[in-house]
């Protein structure tokens, strides 16, 4: 059993951990914080490491606002931008194709709530990889000194440092090897070999 934070086409790093986990937790009752994976993601775009970032309703300064509770601001059209730059960045990669049905889905899906944008693009990745989709959800916020901790895995400002074989990226002639970008950047372009990546992949 571990513990993560759902978050948006989440990283290499934490999908390695959540591979190699017995079971998934996701934290329900977090606070919510800017400048972390709950809204955003890095892909390889033509100028290098570019961000998604999904633009959410934020309430004044003062109020803490839960991630479970955070709305989704659609007026800007995110989903549309998202899915071109995925379109751009990853058309000609080997495995887009495969799966570009499969994702769009999300990204002419009506959303309301962030979480539910995340618990979505966790499904689709579960289903890629071909492993359970099961995961529980914790009903208060506490730290469990049992449970192995991940949460810490959703900052983005901080990095986190990982040792991994390096895979062919579409841009890396231009830009060299990016590590630790979205999951959707491995899956794209290792497609089914994508699980002996995470496999091997050290924290």
């Amino acid at each position: 059993m571990s513990l993560f934070i759902p978050t948006y086409f989440a990283p290499i790093s934490q999908y390695t951990t959540i591979y190699n986990a017995d079971s998934v937790v996701f934290e329900f009752d977090d606070n919510y914080q800017k400048q972390t994976y709950r809204n955003r993601c890095y892909i390889y775009g033509a100028n290098g490491k570019l961000s998604l970032n999904i633009p959410v309703k934020h309430l004044y300064k003062e109020d803490r606002k839960k991630t479970k509770d955070t709305l989704v601001d659609n007026e800007s059209q995110w989903q549309t931008q998202h899915f071109k730059s995925l379109q751009s960045a990853y058309k000609s990669s080997p495995f887009f194709e495969f799966f570009e049905d499969d994702i769009a889905k999300i990204f002419h899906k009506k959303y309301t709530y962030l979480q539910d944008v995340n618990i979505d693009t966790h499904l689709f990745i579960t289903d890629a990889l071909q492993i359970t989709e099961s995961f529980t959800k914790t009903e208060v916020y506490e730290v469990t000194p049992n449970i192995p901790d991940f949460r810490n895995l959703a900052i983005a400002k901080k990095g986190i440092e990982i040792e991994m074989e390096r895979y062919i990226q579409i841009f890396d002639d231009k830009h060299g090897f990016i590590p630790n970008l979205s999951i959707l950047d491995l899956l794209f372009m290792e497609g089914p070999n994508t699980s002996t990546f995470l496999e091997n992949i050290k924290i």
